[in-house]
């Protein structure tokens, strides 16, 4: 584990796990790098995973970064730079795949491979009013609430009846408890304001899409005013797209062995 300090004033803290090409994940609005913490065991077997908290998570330190979507990607440019590698592999899920898809246009010079999961490029009015009730639940009950709120929307249905659910959804609020709320709220906001479909075109690098089946937090398919990941496979040619049986937004989550496998492929193909 490892601390840097970004020229923004931030305080990063991050972790690598496992020898291999690099893989940089980035995590949701609410988790921290324990987003990861059942994928990661899975995948430092073939990469170099590199985990690690935005500020006002987890172990972080900072304020959010003005600019909007593309100013929290370039502190993740920051944080690649200041890593001895000259480029790396990113995988982003939910709000971390809208970062992960912003730094790739924006700085594709550190970007080798782009993994992208269960995420919109532009928020339906639906998502959004599902949004609003996660910020209200932050600023009245706290994260811990928020927890379980959004995983009523987060796993299929079928969780609920596996022997370790209660274990899994206590960790989850384990981990969402070391999210300042500011933070999370900041970022729904953000992702609020985003539309990422202007910056599909400049995305040249290979592209992995995985979407979960059961999703009803970023739908595969969104009413028209959103944009979501069918829409995303159709507009980049190059990009690879696997929807995953039995599994909902939290697919690094529910099902991490079939993403690791996906990964691992897609890294070797």
């Amino acid at each position: 584990m490892t601390l840097v300090n970004l020229p923004g004033g931030e305080t990063i803290w991050y972790k690598v796990t496992g020898d291999g090409p690099p893989l940089l994940q980035i995590h949701g609005s609410a988790f921290g790098h324990r987003n990861f913490e059942h994928l990661t065991p899975l995948c430092s077997a073939d990469f170099a995973v590199i985990d690690f908290d935005l500020p006002g998570y987890g172990e972080s330190r900072g304020t959010p970064r003005p600019g909007g979507m593309q100013g929290i990607a370039d502190l993740v440019a920051e944080l690649i730079e200041a890593l001895p590698y000259d480029r790396v592999s990113i995988h982003g899920t939910s709000f971390g795949a809208m970062i992960g898809l912003t730094l790739a246009a924006s700085r594709p010079d550190l970007v080798d491979r782009l993994v992208l999961s269960c995420f919109l490029a532009r928020y339906d009015n639906a998502a959004r009013m599902m949004r609003a009730t996660w910020k209200r639940c932050a600023r009245e009950q706290g994260m811990v609430a928020v927890a379980d709120l959004t995983s009523v929307a987060g796993f299929a249905r079928g969780f609920y009846d596996r022997p370790d659910a209660e274990a899994v959804l206590q960790s989850i609020r384990d981990a969402n408890s070391k999210t300042q709320p500011e933070a999370f709220i900041a970022g729904t906001e953000t992702i609020e304001r985003t539309d990422l479909s202007p910056l599909l075109p400049r995305i040249t690098m290979p592209v992995l899409l995985l979407a979960g089946a059961e999703d009803n937090m970023t739908a595969f398919d969104t009413a028209p005013s959103g944009f979501g990941l069918r829409r995303i496979s159709e507009a980049l040619p190059q990009a690879e797209l696997h929807v995953i049986p039995e599994s909902g937004h939290y697919l690094v989550i529910e099902q991490p062995e079939v993403a690791a496998a996906k990964i691992r492929a897609f890294r070797n193909r």
